[in-house]
């Protein structure tokens, strides 16, 4: 629907010298791998002539974060497999750059039938980079498939790392960093949102998710219904963008702020893992272990049975049934 035909796609003006409103720093990114461009066409970078598939994140929203290597391959490769072509014209016309290559889409409604075809021009030796609309291919977005199918044949695969949202966001969120998880997007359904949401509860590592704008007053319901009001999260808009913001508070917090005015642009929402649930009691596990006298077993046996499980003390377990008596 109205997206650019496959195939041998330039953007117009090419090169960042002739490029009309390329920033001052976007200009000395590409001048600079200018000199060394002609080193990634068609080689794995050790001049073996190997094709390859490389994963290449793309700025999230501020054009200075694109790397020289990511121009560099824009610029050299043989093809440039984008989730929308449209999007990478944009992109190429902000950064100044063009492409040499063929440029073919790749997205979730295509990459099935797209992956045999990429992975016959990697075989014939040809570079393939693959960028989606904003940070890492495959990484909620396409391109998971054609890793697997790289690493299933033993093709040479490698990335160009940059932005991602998900780090952005947490790292911005004022909340535990040492140990995360990335859930993605929640399910749309209440239902089924509810039931994955119910799998997370106990969670003790910050959960990052991505969320539309649309969406979030009732993923930040669902958060609250099922972690508490008090679980204390973040909101991360328009990453790295104009109009930035990071809104920080318990999920009461933020539902509130949600339902107070429409909430527009790209949102990563983080959520505390779960607290650690307080250390438990030897007489909390009395009843445990009368159900195993009860079943015949020794008390020395259940005791000593009940209290490996629970990680308490023997000796204070044994003291425990013995004055429940």
């Amino acid at each position: 629907m109205g997206e650019p035909a496959d195939g041998g796609s330039h953007t117009p003006g090419g090169d960042a010298g002739d490029a009309a409103g390329a920033t001052p720093d976007t200009s000395r990114a590409v001048n600079a791998v200018n000199a060394v461009s002609t080193a990634y066409r068609g080689t794995t970078g050790d001049g073996s002539g190997r094709g390859r598939v490389v994963l290449a994140a793309t700025p999230i929203g501020n054009m200075g974060d694109a790397t020289e290597r990511l121009i560099g391959l824009l610029r050299t490769a043989d093809v440039v497999a984008a989730e929308d072509t449209r999007r990478l014209h944009r992109l190429l016309h902000g950064l100044g750059a063009g492409v040499s290559g063929r440029v073919i889409s790749y997205h979730e409604h295509n990459e099935a039938e797209r992956t045999p075809e990429l992975l016959d021009l990697v075989r014939d030796g040809a570079t393939v980079l693959l960028v989606t609309d904003a940070g890492m291919p495959a990484v909620s977005d396409p391109g998971y498939r054609l890793v697997r199918a790289a690493v299933e044949e033993d093709l040479d695969l490698t990335v160009v790392p940059g932005a991602s949202a998900v780090l952005a966001a947490l790292a911005l969120s004022g909340l535990p960093t040492d140990r995360f998880c990335f859930e993605g997007f929640l399910p749309r359904k209440a239902g089924l949102r509810a039931g994955r949401l119910a799998e997370l509860v106990s969670e003790r590592r910050t959960m990052v998710f991505f969320e539309a704008p649309h969406r979030l007053e009732a993923m930040l319901r669902s958060l609250q219904q099922e972690f508490g009001s008090d679980r204390q999260a973040a909101v991360a808009r328009e990453l790295t963008k104009v109009h930035e913001q990071v809104v920080r508070g318990s999920l009461l917090d933020l539902l509130q702020w949600a339902q107070g005015g429409e909430v527009r642009g790209e949102l990563a929402v983080v959520v505390a893992g779960a607290p650690d649930a307080p250390p438990s009691r030897p007489e909390d596990h009395v009843p445990e272990v009368t159900a195993l006298l009860e079943g015949g077993m020794r008390l020395k046996d259940a005791v000593a049975a009940v209290a490996a499980e629970r990680r308490v003390s023997k000796r204070e377990l044994y003291a425990a049934v013995i004055a429940s008596r």
